[in-house]
């Protein structure tokens, strides 16, 4: 069994974090609730030094990226380490007022054009074609590393 380079493993660990960055959340300042009292004739009132705040800001979860309102040049890339095998799907209008989906590997490949359909089925060809590349990248990534550690595992003579 050949040893595998640890540096790919954290290449394709930090390409994977950079392509799932954590969304960004905006904190907004929540309004200030005063509480009204009944003053009976003849009582005296202390007003409270300390009105209520809502202890829990709203928090706004905002997308980093903004969405696309037109399917014309949306547009995914696929997981991996190497850009020149990493696989990219981006919609483009045809001339017939149709969309099509052109699928490149790396960034000097011709493109596989699927197509013509709606606006709404380029966009879904392109999210789960993304989505099933982003599975089984996990799986792959999964395996070696479970033949790592096996690997490891042997080389102590554990096994």
């Amino acid at each position: 069994m050949s040893e595998i380079d640890p540096t790919d493993h954290t290449l394709a660990t930090i390409a994977s974090i950079l392509e799932h960055p954590e969304p960004v959340l905006v904190v907004r300042e929540t309004e200030t609730v005063t509480v009204t009292e009944m003053v009976v004739a003849g009582e005296h009132v202390v007003a409270d030094e300390h009105p209520m705040v809502d202890e829990h800001p709203v928090v706004e979860e905002q997308p980093l990226v903004p969405e696309h309102t037109d399917a014309d040049g949306y547009s995914k890339v696929g997981p991996g380490p190497m850009v020149a095998i990493r696989l990219k799907w981006t919609v483009h209008r045809g001339d017939d007022s149709q969309f099509y989906v052109h699928e490149t590997i790396g960034e000097q490949s011709v493109p596989v054009i699927s197509g013509p359909m709606t606006s709404e089925a380029a966009v879904h060809f392109v999210d789960a074609h993304e989505d099933e590349a982003h599975r089984r990248f996990e799986e792959l990534r999964s395996e070696i590393a479970g033949r790592s550690s096996l690997a490891d595992y042997e080389r102590k003579g554990e096994a």
